[in-house]
């Protein structure tokens, strides 16, 4: 009896995870493994790129988790270079093109795994495509940016987009010496939080050199006679760029799946069941940036790009192809960031996130320390809940500070999915000790406050 086929469109997180756990679940008798990657690279972070272009992460392969030669050693056929341009359903095969030698050929499947990840945001503007403008969603990008920061005529840089991206991108430019301007279409920084929690974001970036203009949708970039660029042009000014950076955000590159007629949600991902299965389709399942995954709090599915949650797709996928069974539930919605020493996290629900789903709601916001008080090092941080009215349960938490701020949202994570109430985390047994938190926990002062909002509310 032949060995069936497993086909993997996507050399990195969900792809390769999803490759080598159905590898180790069935040998190369029982199942042939065959995975196309594009790209020169596979099972890299992109998450880290930032953190290598500002020199935190000295060399690029620092960022590599496992080589190709590494996936062949485990009995994967990885082709590298090499593009899937068509999938053929009905036919179980798949169109792949050699981008080194333009060869095109078919490959069949019996079971097909699409990882083929998100692309960024790159708006058809008057040119976007000039030279020193740079995306930052490959380490081929991270590379041409660190080489067209050598080249720069000048140290002026503009980052479009103040999300994760763009305040991670700002930090690394700061590193290298640059003047940096960031413009933010939004009403503050960090779109991801409430505009008064960004607001605190804002102030961070000024006092740090940055200079963040809000409200300032780009218009176009504005070239030399050589095509280089200049300056970026807004409807309210214009900024001299000796080098741009595009930190808009990424959506899910489904272009391939579209094509094939597999089902897309709201937010342009594709849609899957809890075992990671597209919907309607046995024999097929899609993992990481390209699809939309359920958000546990609100009820409807989003898009996330993530690489914790890409491996833990790749997981589990990678176990149903392979015989065993695993399911991916949701997502709380929680993230991380940083802009030098200034710490942003945030878990659940915003503010108008709540109210889009019909959400009734009431919030807290507190000003503590990361540490006591007393103890040397403390710093202040901002803690912001939202909670259902009259229920209580907890909606969400944003942070905002320094000095292990961020981890802290962990705590209203695993809150967030067991579905807690306010009250319920008011008596958290959390660690205790003056180095590492005040007699309160900065989490637990919030609740208590959320809790009595909740009460007044109710009255």
């Amino acid at each position: 009896m032949a060995a069936e086929r497993l086909v993997v469109i996507g050399g990195d997180a969900a792809g390769m995870s999803a490759a080598s756990q159905a590898r180790r679940l069935k040998g190369p008798d029982e199942m042939g493994i065959v995975a196309f990657e594009r790209g020169h690279f596979t099972s890299y972070s992109a998450c880290g790129i930032p953190y290598w272009v500002g020199g935190d992460v000295e060399q690029r392969d620092d960022l590599i988790a496992r080589t190709p030669e590494e996936h062949r050693a485990r009995a994967i056929d990885l082709r590298m270079r090499t593009e899937v341009t068509e999938i053929d359903v009905a036919g179980q095969r798949v169109r792949a093109l050699d981008r080194e030698t333009g060869g095109t050929y078919w490959a069949g499947f019996d079971k097909l795994v699409i990882a083929t990840g998100a692309r960024p945001v790159r708006p058809a503007l008057p040119g976007m495509d000039a030279a020193g403008v740079h995306g930052v969603q490959t380490l081929d990008d991270g590379q041409a940016l660190l080489d067209s920061l050598d080249r720069a005529p000048g140290r002026r840089a503009v980052v479009v987009g103040a999300g994760y991206i763009g305040v991670e991108m700002a930090e690394a430019l700061l590193k290298h010496g640059f003047e940096v301007t960031v413009l933010n279409r939004g009403e503050q920084p960090m779109a991801t939080l409430d505009p008064d929690m960004g607001r605190l974001v804002h102030d961070a970036m000024d006092g740090l050199g940055i200079t963040t203009v809000n409200r300032a949708g780009v218009s176009k970039i504005i070239t030399a006679a050589d095509g280089r660029v200049t300056a970026v042009a807004t409807e309210e000014g214009t900024y001299p760029a000796d080098v741009v950076v595009l930190g808009i955000g990424v959506e899910p590159e489904t272009t391939l799946a579209r094509a094939a007629g597999l089902p897309v949600g709201p937010h342009g991902g594709l849609l899957t069941d809890l075992s990671m299965r597209v919907v309607g389709h046995d024999n097929i399942w899609a993992g990481g940036d390209c699809v939309e995954v359920l958000d546990l709090v609100a009820g409807r599915t989003r898009h996330i790009a993530l690489g914790t949650h890409a491996n833990k797709h790749g997981q589990i996928i990678g176990s149903n192809a392979g015989g065993g069974y695993g399911t991916f539930p949701g997502v709380v919605g929680t993230a991380v960031s940083k802009v030098c020493d200034l710490e942003i996290a945030r878990t659940g629900l915003r503010e108008k996130d709540a109210r889009a789903v019909g959400l009734r709601f009431v919030t807290a916001t507190i000003e503590s320390t990361g540490r006591a008080g007393y103890y040397p090092g403390a710093q202040p941080m901002t803690v912001k809940m939202l909670a259902e009215y009259r229920t209580g349960r907890l909606l969400g938490v944003q942070i905002v500070g320094r000095d292990g701020a961020a981890k802290r949202v962990d705590i209203a994570a695993v809150a967030l999915t067991a579905g807690m109430t306010v009250e319920q985390m008011t008596a958290l047994d959390l660690g205790y000790a003056p180095p590492f938190s005040p007699v309160w926990d900065p989490i637990l002062v919030a609740a208590r406050k959320t809790v009595q909002a909740v009460r007044a509310a109710g009255v």
